[in-house]
Formats: C-alpha cells, structure tokens, sequence
C-alpha cells in the first residue's frame, strides 16, 4: 500500500493539518494517511499540551474517516522525534509498504538539512504541500534530492497551532479552524486556557 505519513506537534491539529492531508492523498493516490503526533519536535520548544493529550486529539480529529489512522510510534519511542528514528521503525514494522512523507512547503527548502537526508531521500518520496505565503522551487534543492520531492496544492487556508491556541486564551471563536471534537476535547481537557 502507499501510505502517507503526516507528523507534527498537532498542539492542537487543525483543519489545516487535515486539507495537507488530504490534498497530498488526492493528488498522489496514496491509500492511507498515517497522523503521528510527534514526541519532542527537534525544532520546536515544549508543546503546550501532553503528548497523550496530544494523540487523543488527533485521534478525535479523524475518527470515522475511512482512509486515516492514527499511531503512536513517536511516543513509543520517546526523545527527540527525528524522521529517520520513525522511518527505519516503520520500515522495520511494515517493509511491505510504501511511504510518502507530507510536509508543508515552508520546510521543502530544509531538507539538506534534515538529519540523515540521504537515506531518508533513498528510501522515502516526500510529498510538499503548498501553503500560504511559501512558493515551492525544486529547482532550489541540491539534484540529489529534486527526483525525492512530489509537489501537491491544498486550498490555502492559513490557520496555525500558534494561531488557534491564542485565539483559545483570549476566549475567542475557533469554530471551523479544528474539528468540533478537538475543540470539545480542549475545553474539557482545560487546555490552552479555553474556556466553557
């Protein structure tokens, strides 16, 4: 099967998230998507919410989608969540499977600079997804790993963690930004000071 990996700190996911999903779903026929929240993101700082809170809220965000599932390797693992620690884990689990890796255009261009580029790229199509504000250019990245890149479009919908959690501590609306199950999980979870 092709399988789609989408990792992130998903702190909270939105439905940004999920038209990145599924826009490199659609435009590549791939068969699932994976969700990963990650452990400790090496480049980002602690996520406001616990990990297993984390998880359960992307797991909130698809159910009963068909095609998505959620898994919880990152955290079984534990550390610093590197995509070559998860990629040789999920190749060691399942080699009959082949994976595509889904990242926002913003880190297209950060690619030379991912831990173990080389095998990854050997291994793995990424699939980079367009976003607001970020044009991708393959042309950009060293030749190598041009022939490792797909490109998909999603509707450019610019909504961010960042962006949901402030709105969450200043009491306002974020209705269609996350899934209604994620933001009834935030508020009973007291997460992000949200409020009733």
């Amino acid at each position: 099967m092709k399988i789609g990996i989408m990792g992130g700190t998903f702190d909270p996911i939105h439905m940004g998230h999920l038209l990145a999903a599924e826009a490199a779903r659609d435009s590549h026929a791939l068969d699932e998507i994976w969700f990963m929240p990650s452990h400790v993101p090496p480049h980002k700082r602690g996520a406001g919410a616990s990990g297993q809170q984390r998880l359960d809220m992307t797991e909130a965000a698809v159910q009963g989608v068909e095609q998505y599932e959620v898994l919880s390797i990152e955290m079984e693992l534990g550390g610093v969540s590197y995509t070559i620690d998860t990629m040789k884990e999920l190749w060691r689990r399942y080699p009959e499977h082949e994976f595509y890796f889904i990242i926002g255009a913003d880190m297209v261009n950060y690619l030379p600079k991912w831990e173990q580029i080389e095998e990854l790229a050997a291994k793995l199509t990424f699939i980079g997804v367009g976003r607001p504000g970020f044009q991708l250019h393959l042309d950009d990245l060293p030749e190598e790993l041009q022939d490792s890149v797909l490109l998909a479009e999603m509707p450019l919908v610019d909504i961010s963690s960042t962006a949901v959690r402030r709105r969450l501590a200043k009491g306002h609306s974020v209705r269609f930004m996350i899934p209604d199950a994620v933001h009834q999980y935030i508020v009973r979870s007291g997460l992000y000071g949200a409020k009733p």
